[in-house]
């Protein structure tokens, strides 16, 4: 089957599922489950550790509470005195803003008056702590000082607390239902909220623990507060306020005096981030120590945060970077300044919707003409288009395209076209296997070949009347070949007056070869058994006979055939049967009382499957008028129209059913045989169909 071939048959069908299957996976796709946006994550972090922000604008410094400065200053928390050190010391500098990445929520610890409670001074020690300036106070005086922002947290439960913010002015719509917001504010303690100039919400999107988005817009309550980020771009600008563009309910854009950053609907940016080495960092040691370049703090944006391993503030970026919550908003001021904050337009959807169904009608119309090479080739060439398309408007529009969606959709529709096209032409194929056999045996039958074998197998089987004139004994049998020939044998002859051998067997296959490897095996059987007969009839000699019959049958099986054979020698004067089974379904004694008994042991596999199998017999004892019932799977696996099978059960129930001692071994076959064919009523027969009953009168 080639591209350039006519349309196979079936074609329709497959195109037909296939356009099911592409619109059941758009329809997914639309919908956002949690396993998509997990994807999509996945493959916009790739993309920004295949294309990250590269350096451009440098307008924010860290000044970092590290491992230095708390060698050299003390472990962490400090005393409110040396952060109001710090603060003046980077304001002597004249930053353009400084942002506090620290919520200092409860009173100092290191305030004189709780000193004074922790050591339990006395009155005149009391007082001279009380005489010490507070340290609470010092750091207000320096907040109040300096264009500092502070920042705060949102909590999800009401605390009551007061919200200090900008003003925020909101135009083009009321977008306050799709933007993120918190019932209640975690703030620093109340005389630090009140004396710092700016506040700013340091909360991010944390999708899977990691960080892809800060909001620069939320809401706390029903006050707006700006991002962390863009409050230091109002002080170091000077404007009085924030302005939202809202689209309706989206929020479009904020805007801070003339630097506007736009954003998605809920007032978030996705930040592009950039390896974290060639930023500007300086220790708080060294700025307190005076020997922190100057030109780091003048007429910059100032972040103060802590960068030291044990202080648990570092958060993993979608760049796969394990960074300081601080360095986030420096990597969010420096999107903003290079013009390189990612976007992903509302619209963006219906790119991604309108590329899956265009590359899927393609997939639907080709793959079920094309060769399995070439639509290989196909799909590989939707999904790298795909990624390069998704890569290059990442790093040249920062715009954020799904291509993992697509892709993977492509990918599942591809396989699913794939295996129904495979599955079309096996069946093809198939149909072709059984239309030649169906003509060859319709010229077989056209020929007398098979009905002049068919004369022949029956022949060589035992006739009826082999055992008349014996009493101590009941035989009845019958084979119904599926075909005109069969693969089943069973035979029974007197080996002396006293002894009844009897076999039943089933070749592997149907039809013309095995017939002939039927009357070979049967043959070869009753040629051992007459030659080994005058031996005690015991599980040995039967045992001796399937190993011989084994070997002998299995010497000129050029096509590999077997069989499955259970053989039985029963003693007519004391009913001791020896018997062995050499992969055959064990046969059923039905006692004169009516019980059903499985004849078990003697086991070893079918004939020509294990060379030189040593066959060992056993042997049971049968009572006057119970009844043995051998079957081969023709009964058992008997199919109706519906293709049930018969099943042992129903056997089993049948010979429950036979009235014990006053049904004989004719009559018996009969009731199991009308049996089959009502359940088959009329149906195809799946395989050679043979019963044996053998009834033991007693002696």
């Amino acid at each position: 089957m080639t591209a350039a071939g006519p349309v196979p048959t079936g074609a329709g069908h497959i195109r037909g599922v296939g356009v099911a299957v592409l619109l059941l996976l758009v329809a997914l796709a639309w919908l956002e489950t949690p396993w998509h946006r997990r994807l999509q994550f996945a493959w916009f972090d790739a993309c920004q550790t295949l294309s990250p922000r590269r350096l451009v604008e440098l307008p924010a410094t860290v000044v970092q509470i590290d491992e230095k400065a708390l060698a050299e200053l003390g472990q962490w928390p400090w005393p409110r005195s040396v952060m109001a050190r710090l603060i003046d010391a980077i304001d002597a500098h004249q930053p353009s803003a400084i942002g506090i990445d620290v919520i200092m929520a409860e009173p100092d610890r290191w305030s004189p008056a709780r000193l004074a409670d922790q050591i339990g001074a006395d009155a005149e020690t009391r007082a001279r702590l009380l005489a010490l300036p507070d340290t609470d106070a010092q750091l207000a005086e320096a907040l109040a000082r300096a264009p500092v922002v502070l920042g705060i947290g949102g909590l999800p439960d009401t605390t009551g607390a007061p919200v200090r913010a900008p003003p925020v002015l909101v135009r083009g719509g009321d977008p306050q239902k799709g933007v993120r917001t918190f019932a209640g504010v975690l703030a620093s303690t109340e005389v630090l909220d009140r004396a710092a100039p700016g506040h700013g919400l340091l909360s991010s999107d944390l999708e899977g623990g990691v960080v892809r988005r800060m909001p620069l817009i939320g809401r706390i309550g029903e006050t707006w507060v700006p991002g962390f980020s863009m409050e230091m771009l109002r002080l170091a600008s000077g404007a009085r306020g924030v302005v939202v563009h809202a689209d309706g309910a989206r929020v479009k854009s904020v805007a801070v005096a003339d630097v506007v950053v736009p954003t998605d609907a809920d007032g978030a940016v996705w930040v592009h981030f950039s390896p974290r080495d060639g930023r500007p960092r300086v220790s708080a040691a060294d700025v307190l120590a005076g020997r922190a370049d100057k030109t780091l703090l003048a007429s910059r944006m100032v972040l103060v945060g802590a960068t030291g391993l044990g202080l648990l503030d570092y958060q993993t970026a979608a760049s796969g970077e394990r960074m300081p919550g601080i360095e986030v908003h420096a990597q969010v001021l420096e999107s903003v300044f290079d013009g390189a904050i990612l976007l992903r337009p509302h619209w963006m959807r219906w790119i991604e919707i309108m590329l899956l169904a265009c590359a899927g009608i393609v997939l639907v119309a080709a793959v079920p003409v094309f060769s399995p090479r070439r639509s290989v080739l196909l799909i590989g060439a939707a999904v790298a288009g795909a990624g390069i398309l998704s890569l290059g408007l990442f790093r040249d529009r920062h715009l954020l395209l799904d291509a993992a969606t697509p892709s993977l959709a492509l990918v599942i529709l591809f396989g699913a076209l794939l295996a129904l096209t495979l599955a079309a032409a096996t069946r093809r194929e198939r149909a072709l296997e059984r239309e030649v056999q169906r003509q060859r045996e319709e010229a077989a039958r056209v020929a007398g070949e098979l009905e002049a074998a068919r004369r022949i197998q029956t022949g060589i089987l035992p006739r009826p009347d082999a055992l008349a004139g014996e009493t101590r004994v009941e035989v009845a049998c019958e084979m119904t070949p599926a075909r005109e020939v069969g693969g089943d044998l069973y035979d029974f002859f007197a080996l002396d007056r006293d002894r009844l051998f009897f076999l039943i067997g089933d070749v592997s296959g149907k039809g013309l070869p095995a017939s002939i490897f039927m009357a070979v095996s049967k043959a070869l059987y009753k040629s051992n058994a007459l030659r080994r007969g005058g031996a005690a009839a015991d599980a040995a000699l039967i045992g001796e006979l399937m190993t011989r019959a084994n070997a002998e049958v299995a010497r000129e099986n050029s096509e590999a055939m077997f069989v499955t054979l259970f053989a039985g020698i029963l003693d007519l004067g004391t009913g001791v049967l020896a018997y062995c089974n050499a992969g055959h379904d064990d046969p059923t004694l039905v006692g004169a009382n009516g019980a059903l008994t499985r004849l078990r042991g003697g086991d070893g596999p079918p004939l020509c499957v294990v060379d030189d199998f040593s066959y060992a017999g056993t042997t049971a004892t049968l009572a006057p008028g119970d009844l043995l019932c051998l079957v081969t799977d023709g009964v058992t696996e008997a199919q109706d129209r519906a293709g049930r099978l018969y099943g042992g059960v129903r056997l089993a129930a049948v010979l429950a059913a036979l009235p014990g001692a006053g049904l004989g071994a004719a009559a018996a076959r009969e009731r199991i045989h009308a049996d089959v064919a009502l359940f088959v009523g009329g149906a195809e027969p799946a395989d050679d169909l043979t019963i044996l009953t053998v009834r033991w009168n007693g002696g």
